[in-house]
């Protein structure tokens, strides 16, 4: 029986490549996505199962019969919302609040809802993908002070980076858990000197995923050394 992967954010940029890469490697995927796909949008592998599930509202019943009780061997939390960059006075905490809620509970909902899935697999493995930019570490030193990135943007990602910590801890020994940075991509949200394919980057985490590596909690960057926390 195929591996099975439950991607979010699937219509486009990383993760229609994530299911186009996961689909053409023997993978079953199931593709959730905010909004009802175009047709002319829709991945064309047989492999690939269609749920739409906006991830700040309670799992779907579409995404329930998707998954129709099988072990899930793989999810990718790859749904993200920032805000643009504004000035301290100009900061909308609505916003900000909103990208917490797509980019943290969207992921521990997911998780939630899929962890009789996950324990049932052989071994399963949980990716959000975040950002160098939720590193506090890094932001503590100043390593991107040069960047016009917005409060909802960092703050979200760090804290999506305590998630996978958390859920990693918890559990231990069962699920390995990863934050996963895939570089700097050519996506809508992508930054100007972006240069990275997505294409690219789902292959490299297809093939993280496929690896040996037993490191949980882990926060990498595909393609380079591991990020500090």
């Amino acid at each position: 029986m195929s591996k099975l992967a439950v991607i979010t954010g699937a219509s486009r940029g990383l993760g229609r490549s994530l299911v186009q890469e996961f689909a053409a490697c023997g993978w079953d995927v199931i593709a959730i996505t905010k909004s009802p796909w175009a047709g002319v949008d829709q991945p064309g592998a047989k492999a690939v199962s269609l749920a739409q599930w906006d991830v700040r509202a309670e799992p779907s019943e579409e995404l329930a019969d998707a998954v129709d009780g099988r072990p899930v061997d793989l999810i990718i939390n790859n749904a993200a919302e920032g805000a643009p960059h504004a000035p301290l006075g100009s900061i909308d905490p609505e916003r900000v609040l909103n990208s917490v809620d797509v980019n943290v509970a969207g992921p521990l909902r997911l998780v939630q809802f899929l962890l009789s899935n996950l324990f049932a697999a052989h071994d399963p493995i949980i990716v959000n993908v975040t950002s160098r930019l939720g590193s506090l570490s890094a932001q503590a030193d100043g390593d991107f002070a040069e960047l016009s990135t917005s409060y909802a943007y960092k703050i979200s990602k760090a804290a999506q980076n305590m998630l996978t910590v958390s859920l990693a801890q918890d559990l231990q020994g069962k699920v390995r858990c990863w934050a996963v940075h895939p570089g700097k991509l050519t996506t809508g949200m992508g930054q100007v000197d972006a240069s990275k394919k997505p294409c690219t980057a789902a292959r490299e985490l297809r093939e993280l995923v496929d690896s040996s590596d037993r490191t949980s909690p882990r926060f990498c960057s595909l393609g380079e050394q591991d990020l500090s926390w």
